[in-house]
């Protein structure tokens, strides 16, 4: 998420070249794959959706508010904050970020089902590579 700040900012060329990469970015980030696939179950207050994701891995306030910032711009998640006391605020995603999320939560059962599949090609490139040193 730096590079996308720094892009949003500074009016980056490459950016403007490929604006979907940094759509891609945001939606692929660490944080943005697991907020997107938690908000596909359902709406969230901001401290639900930082525990859940805190199951997985360990969040800061501060990332997981930028991440929701990022994707509310991006049209993926919509930010409704009820005028009441205390605040209340819940995150959901727009017809986009469901569709986005699908996609990703697609990739994330894949990479679970062929995680076998890849971790027997990481030990068949290890071996190759410890003899070919050997062999040098």
């Amino acid at each position: 998420m730096a590079v996308s700040s720094k892009v949003a900012g500074a009016g980056d060329t490459d950016a403007a070249r490929c604006p979907y990469r940094l759509v891609l970015e945001h939606v692929t980030s660490r944080w943005g794959v697991l907020v997107l696939i938690e908000l596909l179950d359902r709406p969230h207050r901001f401290s639900e959706l930082r525990r859940a994701i805190g199951k997985v891995a360990r969040v800061s306030e501060k990332m997981l508010t930028q991440t929701l910032q990022i994707l509310e711009r991006d049209g993926l998640v919509h930010r409704d904050a009820k005028p009441v006391i205390p605040p209340r605020v819940d995150y959901s995603l727009t017809d986009l970020g469901r569709e986005a999320a699908e996609q990703v939560r697609a990739l994330s059962l894949w990479t679970q089902e062929r995680m076998s599949d890849v971790e027997e090609a990481r030990r068949a490139y290890d071996e190759a590579r410890a003899l070919k040193a050997r062999a040098s």
